[in-house]
């Protein structure tokens, strides 16, 4: 075929000034590239560097075909591609409507598939286009606080915001994944006429495609050629203790010992924000934090580790501020002042896409909190959070904010896992305010963010959490209750926290956190004394009838750890979500791909949260094939059912099949 022709293990086009590239990467997946420069670019940003993967390649005078395991693209001499299974069933095709098309109807539109328009220098604005099928479902991509967990139909943001994690890989129900292998600011809308991606200022079209038998298939080819998470260490498998803000080290050490007193095992207590001298320094202010050798050294003989808050915002008065800018070490502003954000000071991100300045950090950070035993760190603040979502405005080292922007995250996470796997430490987690694809590999276990405190944010947070696995990142928690607002002593609010700690209980990560009311004032006017504290958040702060679910939930977390550690090694192996929607067990179940409020806990126990106010019974679909066991109750029902389960205050519907390897009978509660 003409201008189509075979470089070793690729397919190469060569017409009019693009450059399209097709090849193997990884199991049962291609990677496509095309570009108007002169030369393709190699930077492989979510991908990890290509294997062994062998391709077959035919080219005749009509189109050429290039097959990986189970995918294969045909390219026709127009230029259009079209990926099929190994069934030859049609998985997607690019969107053309011109008259030189001959695989759809003549048209007069003029729309091509891969449209790369110039703007000033090497850089273009990108769309790239699908066909759509109006009843395929998708999901994945990350984390949007949005009722939806099925995204067809939805237009997207591809960009990183506080309680937005942009994760762009997509998994459909005809078969496929896809990853959308550009870190520029963007878009995509999956609409029931056409699929369009766009990257607002990039060099080249990069996405990568597989085809799978199953859910699960997909997902561990998207895990071979993006990476794991490493296996969780055992002592985070418990509940992690925090609140907006332990604001001296008395403070929350009485609090450790309180567990410890009245027996609730505890794995992980925090030191939230502005326990520094300030921004950019990366140090405990000894005023009120003066010996936190000893510190950790107690919470660890109580089997307690202590997690520290780190922000990657510099103060302009802070000790290091003028080393970093001198070094090209902080982000930089293209207009106007050098300020990306004002919180309690005049602040500059530091970029972690520059080398130096990843090492930089780090080295403070090892001198300051690695040393003294602190094991894991809180990485707040990843998107990174500017005062103002002006994109065009931020400049990194790797590139502007609009090319690389959603990289971020990603490169933070970097920062630490790397120092910390120098120093030789395994099964590194850290908890991450944001994602990207790919930084599951660097130990991220992310969160969703400072969202507020309601039953309608919960719903979403459930949706947020599932398509998160889905998008690679199966390290994911909430805020227990929701960050903002709530006060203890309000009655609505502590069935707000119950139900939402029941799902907490089933969740990655089982972590109580949030701002509660009222606030408490700040202990001085500067360093560790600058911020006020929210109001109690432990276990006992929300009413005795609450501390006893509680401690219910706690304990049965406890009695899980087995059946997690298998989970969460599953995670590190394969990259199998831990929080999986019913599809994702249960394919051949039409009925499991409708279902967006029940989910699994890894493949033996299904979880029906309580997600309304008030409610007290709901309505559950158990799939077809197993026995499933209600574990509170011990009655069981054949799979294939519609049932009305009871859910009194204290029980979060969980159902075992026949193939559960934990025992969850705990004390069957009343119904309030």
């Amino acid at each position: 075929m003409k201008f189509v022709h075979r470089e070793e293990n690729r397919l190469v086009r060569n017409y009019n000034h693009e450059t399209l590239w097709i090849e193997p990467w990884g199991k049962n997946g291609l990677r496509i590239r095309a570009t108007r420069l002169a030369n393709m670019r190699n930077e492989n940003w979510a991908l990890l560097p290509q294997g062994t993967s062998t391709s077959h390649i035919s080219v005749n005078e009509n189109f050429a075909v290039i097959r990986n395991g189970k995918i294969t693209a045909q390219l026709t001499s127009e230029g259009k591609i079209t990926f099929y299974n190994q069934d030859k069933k049609l998985l997607l095709e690019e969107f053309v409507r011109n008259r030189e098309n001959t695989t759809k109807p003549c048209s007069a539109l003029n729309i091509h598939s891969r449209e790369l328009k110039p703007m000033i220098g090497d850089n273009f604005c990108l769309t790239a286009r699908f066909e759509s099928d109006p009843n395929e479902k998708l999901f994945g991509m990350g984390q949007y606080q949005q009722k939806f967990l099925n995204l067809k139909n939805c237009q997207l943001e591809l960009a990183q915001r506080n309680s937005q994690a942009s994760v762009p890989f997509v998994l459909s129900s005809l078969g496929y994944g896809f990853l959308w292998n550009n870190p520029a600011i963007g878009k995509v809308m999956f609409g029931k006429n056409i699929t369009e991606w766009t990257a607002y200022s990039t060099n080249q079209l990069d996405y990568w495609i597989t085809a799978g038998d199953t859910p699960a298939e997909i997902e561990e080819n998207y895990a071979l050629v993006t990476g794991t998470v490493p296996m969780m260490p055992e002592y985070a498998m418990g509940l992690w203790q925090s609140k907006l803000r332990y604001q001296t080290q008395e403070e929350l050490l009485n609090i450790a010992r309180e567990y410890k007193k009245r027996g609730i095992p505890l794995s992980v207590i925090v030191v939230d924000f502005f326990h520094w001298t300030k921004q950019g320094e990366w140090k405990f202010d000894p005023k009120y934090w003066p010996n936190p050798d000893e510190m950790v050294r107690e919470l660890r003989n109580m089997g307690i580790e202590l997690m520290v808050s780190i922000w990657p915002t510099v103060d302009k008065n802070s000790e290091n501020y003028q080393t970093m800018l001198h070094s090209g070490y902080l982000v930089q502003v293209d207009r106007g002042i050098s300020t990306t954000m004002e919180h309690l000071g005049n602040t500059v991100f530091f970029d972690p896409t520059n080398s130096g300045a990843r090492k930089f950090v780090w080295e403070k950070v090892k001198q300051n909190y690695y040393k003294k035993g602190i094991r894991i760190f809180w990485l707040d603040e990843a998107e990174p959070e500017y005062s103002v979502y002006d994109y065009d405005l931020y400049r990194y080292n790797a590139g502007s904010d609009l090319q690389v922007g959603n990289i971020y995250p990603l490169m933070y996470a970097k920062t630490f896992f790397d120092g910390m796997q120098n120093e030789g430490q395994k099964n590194i987690i850290n908890l991450v305010r944001c994602a990207w694809a790919g930084s599951q590999r660097y130990g991220a276990l992310v969160w969703s963010g400072d969202i507020y405190s309601s039953f309608e944010v919960l719903r979403c947070q459930l949706c947020a959490g599932l398509n998160m696995g889905l998008a690679g990142i199966p390290w994911w928690t909430t805020d227990i209750g929701g960050f903002h607002g709530g006060n203890p002593q309000d009655k609505a609010f502590q069935e707000l926290m119950i139900r939402w700690f029941q799902f907490g209980a089933f969740c990655p990560v089982f972590r109580i956190h949030g701002d509660r009311e009222p606030h408490s004032a700040p202990l001085g006017d500067a360093g560790g004394g600058l911020c006020p504290s929210g109001s109690e958040n432990e276990i006992w702060s929300y009413g005795e009838e609450a501390y006893k679910i509680f401690k219910k939930y706690i304990l049965l977390r406890q009695k899980m750890k087995p059946y997690i550690s298998k989970i969460m090694w599953e995670a590190h192996k394969n990259g199998t979500p831990v929080i999986r929607p019913l599809f994702y067990d249960f394919p051949k179940d039409a009925k499991c791909w409708e279902v967006e409020d029940e989910y699994m806990f890894g493949p033996s126990l299904l979880v029906a949260p309580i997600l309304y106010p008030g409610a007290r019974e709901r309505k559950i679909y158990l799939p077809e094939g197993p026995v499933w066991k209600n574990t509170e109750t011990g009655e069981s029902f054949q799979g294939g059912v519609k049932i009305s389960c009871d859910a009194p205050l204290n029980v979060i519907p969980v159902f075992a099949n026949n193939d559960v390897d934990v025992t969850l009978n705990v004390s069957h509660g009343q119904k309030n």
